[in-house]
């Protein structure tokens, strides 16, 4: 998973500390949470979670060791698959049970202050910044939609007019006359020939069928975003992190108020019962992490 979010200095306020020494982590920024909120609950490397109080917000932190968390550290943890997945994790769960008491709005991964003094003074600097996300976020969750095609329907498959395993002419095409061309001058003949004609005719196939598929995803989207406040739409997700066969035509974010989640689900099912080939997955209620640079809108 990934837990992406207001930019923020990652490391950089101490990228001259000693690595010996600590820092402090920042999950997110809220709006009239309770601090109760945060009791007992676990951040990075277990490191409980605290609430840093400055121009009405309250930031979410927690104290990490700089020889994890560090410039120097990050740089490499930060390639390393199992650490990612463990911090991001992590981050995650903190944004999370914040976001369920008050309006939350996460920040990057791995952001790095140098201490509690240094987070307060982002918030009163960028407390403009956070509010009007928080604005934007109060009251609303964030669902993903995925849709996935069957690789024969991007081809085109139908069942028929399969290619000639004897790679001749496909069974009902005329023959041409002459070694070089047809009758009045049309195309040569020949198994060549042939062959070449079935090739333009399975990339023509292959292209329709992608324009089709591609504005089947675009009905779908338009249909989910008249449901919806916000939408974000994502590159499509690596196969090797879906572990899917499939192709992924539709990767969007959208943000939602209470009362339309209902309706959403309703759009996005029907979407799937209807498109033969096409499989629409769905995803949420999430923290709004693709809502929170302002004009996400």
């Amino acid at each position: 998973m990934t837990a992406p979010g207001f930019a923020g200095r990652t490391a950089g306020d101490h990228a001259a500390a000693d690595p010996a020494g600590t820092g402090v982590y920042l999950y997110g920024v809220a709006r009239g949470l309770d601090p109760a909120a945060l009791h007992d609950t676990p951040g990075v490397a277990g490191a409980p979670v605290r609430g840093v109080v400055a121009a009405g917000l309250t930031a979410l932190v927690s104290t990490v060791r700089l020889d994890e968390y560090g410039e120097a550290a990050l740089r490499a943890n930060l390639e390393d698959l199992q650490w990612l997945e463990a911090t991001a994790r992590a981050h995650h769960d903190v944004v999370d049970r914040a976001a369920h008491a008050a309006p939350t709005a996460p920040v990057r991964i791995a952001t790095i202050y140098r201490d509690d003094a240094r987070v307060a003074e982002v918030l009163t600097d960028e407390g403009g910044r956070f509010t009007e996300v928080l604005d934007l976020i109060d009251g609303r969750s964030e669902w993903g939609v995925k849709a996935y095609a069957d690789p024969a329907l991007l081809r085109g498959d139908t069942g028929r007019d399969g290619p000639d395993p004897g790679g001749g002419l496909a069974p009902g095409a005329e023959p041409l006359t002459g070694p070089h061309q047809g009758a009045a001058g049309t195309a040569p003949a020949g198994p060549g020939a042939a062959y070449l004609r079935r090739r333009q005719q399975e990339r023509r196939r292959r292209a329709d069928a992608g324009r089709r598929v591609g504005e089947q995803a675009d009905a779908v989207h338009a249909e989910l975003a008249d449901h919806a406040v916000a939408s974000r739409h994502h590159p499509p997700q690596d196969p090797r992190l879906s572990g899917r066969a499939d192709t992924q035509i539709l990767n969007v974010a959208y943000l939602l108020d209470e009362e339309q989640v209902e309706g959403f689900l309703a759009v996005a099912r029907a979407a799937g019962e209807r498109l033969a080939g096409i499989e629409v997955e769905v995803t949420g209620p999430w923290p709004p992490y693709s809502f929170i640079e302002p004009g996400a809108a």
